[in-house]
């Protein structure tokens, strides 16, 4: 192990650290997206109060939009399994 560190400079270290995040960050914007669907409350991002700036309110509709594309999968998923069963 120490060998495959020398040779990649401690990358493997770095990697590991970035996937942590972006695992997180992905959870978090499930989470929001999850809060949208059962209760309608969604984050206030008006797009004058936060920036003016295109690019930065692209990026976070894409990023809203990662959360609410894994919670379809997830609720997608877990209602072809027979683990879940639907309770209405």
């Amino acid at each position: 192990m120490v060998f495959l560190n020398l040779l990649t400079f401690g990358l493997w270290g770095k990697v590991g650290r970035l996937a942590h995040y972006a695992f997180d960050a992905v959870l978090i914007s499930a989470f929001l997206a999850g809060m949208k669907r059962s209760t309608g409350l969604t984050p206030s991002f008006k797009k004058e109060a936060l920036t003016e700036n295109k690019d930065i309110n692209h990026w976070i509709d894409k990023y809203l939009g990662v959360g609410e594309w894994v919670m379809d999968q997830s609720v997608a998923i877990a209602g072809s399994s027979s683990w879940f069963e639907r309770k209405r």
